[in-house]
């Protein structure tokens, strides 16, 4: 009776007093603070660990009256005030966060809640500022369906009855703890509305993460350190990104490109020494597969759950943003690969987020990738879509990146994507495309060029004939940049697996691609997809003894950079790298000691300074205007031979492939009369090569053959292929 007359005179109820200190709060900003139910001056504070507590003012302290199991209140008044509290051993001092008005204002809920904040990072999240003259950070989370939400973290012991957040229009939660520092772990504790136990998420917005295998996130600083150098590489990149340009990409997974001291490099560790090789060997871009934090490292990337934050495993962001300024300081675009087709069902990620299938589809037929055992976003709903498109936009806008890779682009289009009968959803009008997929992709690619800095490209790894993908979005099209050519890399490695005996029986397979190849604009992939399980590295690939096996790539590699497209090798392949790619290993950076590996990379090196400084090699690489066959039926010897072509100013240039391991002396037709200078020769002793070919030059006569109106006598060395220009 005496405990119940005490909490009446208190002014805190019984329920209220059960909600606190059983973590039930869903409106704590009711409860606690200074204003319990509406009545001004009543402060109801919740402090576990003290005995005593009271609140700071400017009139001196007033003692707050214990209410049992760390619950405290007292008439203070309205001046402003602090808490103490002690414990009979020490004393602490701190701003109760139930003080503070909201921090997110109207214009951030309306565009959350409609999906059109696309500076979303910059509103949810975790953010150190200054609030009502007090330092602190504001915490803010999507959480539509929650009961209660709270900060959890070591400031506060990983207790979901310490910190509970204010609900808001919209479905999101905020607070502003002062005090914290940037640094502190944290997750958020969610009480589900259908009741269960709480769940313990890390920040879908969190800019930063501890490393893995923890998963806790981090908050991150208020604003980069990082000062930036490259404002004229960014006034001038749209030039080196366009259709038109010459870009020839290296790929690579940063854990296992080389190791300092037996483990893999940080972003800064790794900058000079990558940012060297890539400019040496004359790429014009830097790919990186996926750098969002991701739980398993053996996904690459590719499952990530925190997607506004690089991965710990390499540093901080900033050591990311000085990677890219630094690369940018040596000419180099760099590219990252970005995964919004899919997410992993980690517990502390986002799958069932709040207790329901909030980023992801209720029913599997929809929401479960059978492929990858992942998760994929409801792209239907506003905030979700949101979501990703600022993501996107973070990534460009935060990091200066130049571009980005999407991955899995079919597996989004298609409803039926990897699916048997009966095991996928129709659209609307009983097909199989997912209208809203599609949607989002042309939002995202129309955003991106409108609100990311100028110059960006978008680039699709799309593996079906799906039309327009990169056609602008007004003309229907799905609005990307370029897109991966897969078709031209599966059937060009299938045609050079076979032994050259048998591929006069598949010599289609090697000019089939020129049937569609201007049909969007392409790149041609040799990527990290072809040189691991099982698959081999590109080196085992090719048939015969050692010498014949670097023979082959070596005139693959001549095939590939005069061939329409723009260019993209995965790491480890530039010096053939004997055995396929392990993501736990570093590259076998000894194999360069021999000079079979030596020659490969030189090669790699020569192809991609002919590709930049010849504009026939690229200026057309997406226009059929670009390119005319001069041999394409040469079935029995496996011969391919063809002009490319640039500005009506610029010198044509021929290219002659000879994929079998005999010598030929060929009648050539070539488009002019005159001395034509083989200017590179992928059987030169430089490359490791029998240095068999025509003495450096060759002259044609003006004798029509074929559709060419000159031609001349050539040599062709065996598994080589050519390259002439005309003087």
């Amino acid at each position: 009776m005496r405990k119940a007359r005490s909490q009446a005179e208190s002014g805190v109820s019984a329920y209220d007093l059960a909600a606190i200190t059983e973590g039930r709060l869903d409106d704590p900003f009711a409860v606690l603070g200074p204003c319990h139910r509406g009545r001004a001056g009543l402060l109801v504070a919740f402090d576990p660990h003290a005995t005593q507590l009271g609140a700071l003012t400017e009139s001196g302290e007033v003692s707050l009256k214990p209410l049992g199991r760390g619950v405290f209140a007292g008439d203070i008044g309205t001046t402003p005030y602090r808490l103490r509290g002690s414990d009979g051993a020490r004393s602490w001092e701190y701003d109760d966060p139930y003080r503070f008005a909201p921090v997110l204002g109207a214009l951030d809920l309306h565009l959350i809640g409609e999906g059109t904040h696309w500076c979303l990072w910059q509103a949810l999240g975790a953010h150190p500022m200054r609030h009502e003259r007090v330092e602190g950070v504001h915490f803010a989370l999507w959480a539509p369906n929650a009961r209660r939400v709270s900060v959890v973290g070591e400031f506060n012991a990983w207790d979901g009855r310490r910190a509970p957040m204010r609900r808001r229009d919209g479905g999101v939660w905020e607070i502003f703890l002062p005090g914290l520092q940037p640094g502190a772990r944290y997750k958020f504790e969610i009480l589900p509305a259908g009741g269960g136990p709480p769940l313990l998420k890390a920040d879908p917005l969190a800019r930063q993460t501890e490393l893995p295998p923890a998963t806790a996130s981090r908050i991150a600083p208020a604003a980069p350190a990082h000062d930036w150098c490259d404002g004229g590489w960014m006034e001038a990149r749209a030039a080196r990104n366009s259709r038109e340009a010459p870009i020839s990409i290296y790929e690579l997974h940063l854990g296992s490109w080389r190791h300092h001291d037996g483990h893999a490099p940080g972003f800064g560790e790794i900058a000079a020494e990558l940012v060297e090789h890539v400019r040496a060997l004359g790429f014009t871009h830097i790919e990186l597969m996926p750098l969002a934090e991701h739980p398993f490292g053996g996904s690459w990337g590719y499952q990530p759950t925190g997607l506004y934050a690089p991965t710990a495993r390499h540093g901080t962001p900033d050591d990311l943003r000085a990677l890219i300024d630094a690369a940018h300081g040596a000419g180099l675009g760099v590219i990252m690969d970005w995964v919004p087709a899919h997410f992993p069902a980690d517990a502390h990620g986002l799958a069932r987020f709040d207790g329901t299938a909030l980023y992801e589809h209720e029913d599997p037929r929809e929401g479960f990738h059978p492929d990858w055992h992942t998760l994929i976003y409801n792209f239907g709903r506003n905030e979700v879509r949101n979501f990703l498109t600022a993501n996107a936009l973070y990534w460009l806008r935060e990091f200066h990146l130049d571009g980005l890779r999407v991955d899995a682009v079919a597996s989004m289009l298609y409803r039926d994507y990897s699916r048997g009968p009966g095991q996928w959803l129709p659209n609307r009008d009983g097909g199989r495309e997912n209208y809203e997929a599609i949607a989002f992709v042309q939002e995202v690619n129309r955003l991106t060029h409108a609100e990311a800095p100028p110059g960006i490209m978008m680039m699709a790894e799309e593996s079906t004939a799906w039309p327009g993908v990169t056609s602008a979005v007004h003309e229907g099209g799905l609005g990307f940049g370029f897109k991966w050519n897969m078709g031209w890399m599966n059937d060009t490695l299938r045609f050079m697996a076979h032994d050259p005996i048998h591929r006069r029986h598949h010599h289609d397979l090697m000019t089939f691609a020129l049937t569609y190849a201007f049909s969007e604009n392409y790149v041609l992939p040799i990527s990290h997809d072809e040189v691991v399980h099982g698959k081999g590295a590109m080196l085992a690939k090719m048939p015969g003894d050692r010498d014949a096996k670097f023979a082959n790539l070596r005139a693959y590699y001549g095939f590939m950079w005069g061939h329409p497209g723009k260019k993209l090798l995965f790491m480890g392949c530039e010096f053939g790298q004997a055995h396929e790619w392990n993501h736990d290993a570093p590259l076998d950076w000894g194999a360069l000691k021999d000079p079979l590996n030596a020659g490969l990379m030189r090669l790699v090196g020569d192809l991609n300074a002919l590709y930049r400084a010849t504009p026939a090699l690229h200026a057309r690489d997406c226009e059929p205007s670009g390119f005319r066959w001069i041999e394409r039926e040469a079935r029995d010897e496996s011969l391919f031979a063809w002009a490319r072509l640039g500005g009506p100013e610029d010198a044509p240039v021929v290219v002659v492939a000879n994929l079998t391991p005999v010598e030929r002396r060929w009648r050539l037709g070539l488009p002019r009369a005159g001395r034509w200078r083989e200017v590179l020769n992928t059987d030169a002793a430089a490359y490791g090569g029998g240095n068999r070919g025509n003495l450096g030059a060759l002259t044609a006569s003006a004798h029509p053959l074929g559709n060419m109106p000159a031609s001349a006598e050539i040599t062709l060395p065996p598994l080589a292929t050519l390259f002439l220009l005309p003087e």
